[in-house]
């Protein structure tokens, strides 16, 4: 899926400094990683149950399966 941002929006909004992005590859949605203070990637996965994520930071094309917990 193509980014809907560049960064966190809900890091953002809250005025926190986002850690490590991670991109939904279902939806677009571009969230902070479980470092940040808000871990707004896992909350995502929560919420919409959209299980794969990748690396959104330059240089890195790793991915995350939060529901089988492994890099696919």
């Amino acid at each position: 899926a193509a980014p809907l941002s560049t960064t966190c929006l809900e890091c953002l909004a809250q005025h926190s400094h986002p850690v490590q992005l991670r991109l939904c590859l279902t939806c677009g949605y571009v969230g902070c990683c479980d470092s940040s203070p808000h871990q707004h990637a896992t909350a995502h996965f929560k919420d919409t149950g959209h299980p794969v994520m990748r690396s959104f930071e330059p240089g890195e094309s790793w991915r995350w399966c939060y529901v089988d917990e492994v890099i696919p």
